[in-house]
């Protein structure tokens, strides 16, 4: 073998006889510090993942074409369309979010079957979604009672699942159901309010037909 190949073999083995006393002493360290890594990253995915996930299921839905044109012509500019669709998918993802709510309380169901507070709220939200211009009409829905009868509902649900509940914890339940309860009032009277114009169109098309209904019965009377 020539000189330069033995001592190349020589250093390589030099090198490993070095690297494995390192290695032997610093074991620990070394073990400590992947680890510390292999944790940190593994977090740092799982939280990506589920700012991901949320993110997708917050997101907005593909506008089409024949929508954006409706809003258009109803004379929305693009960023009172961006705002809108913004403002109804937050009042979305709260709608469900109550829903999930009242399901999982027997309490809270009994207060939706008397005010039907789910059906208000989704039936307003299905006005909107056809009249986006009365967006305004619907400021007390969308910004103060759908949002805190949201939290009022998280609240009673987080304190109501405690293990051990004292006397003040009680009273607090028993004020927040009560609160609760005026606030789904409070709803299903904002889906009142905001179709109040249909009922009345619908009164005066009743009160038409009716008069048209006694004109023809007095005339068939009269040419009996």
């Amino acid at each position: 073998m020539k000189k330069s190949k033995w001592l190349s073999i020589l250093v390589i083995v030099f090198g490993i006889l070095v690297f494995n006393v390192v290695i032997s002493d610093y074991l620990p360290v070394f073990l400590l510090v992947g680890g510390i890594f292999l944790v940190y990253y593994g977090f740092k995915g799982k939280s990506s993942s589920k700012k991901q996930k949320n993110s997708q299921t917050n997101s907005l839905p593909t506008l089409s074409k024949k929508r954006e044109q409706s809003y258009l012509d109803s004379g929305m500019s693009y960023r009172e369309i961006e705002f809108f669709r913004d403002t109804l998918n937050q009042a979305k993802q709260q709608i469900e979010q109550l829903q999930t709510n009242i399901s999982n309380n027997a309490k809270l169901k009994a207060i939706d079957l008397r005010h039907d507070t789910i059906r208000a709220a989704k039936a307003l939200f299905k006005e909107l979604v056809k009249e986006p211009t009365r967006l305004n009409e619907a400021n007390h829905f969308l910004y103060t009672h759908l949002p805190n009868m949201v939290d009022l509902t998280n609240k009673y649900i987080e304190i109501n699942n405690h293990e051990i509940k004292s006397r003040e914890t009680y009273e607090k339940i028993e004020e927040s159901i009560q609160i609760i309860d005026q606030m789904a009032a409070l709803i299903s009277k904002d889906y009142q309010k905001f179709v109040s114009d249909d009922l009345e169109d619908l009164d005066v098309e009743l009160s038409i037909a009716k008069q048209s209904i006694q004109r023809n019965r007095s005339y068939e009377e009269n040419n009996a």
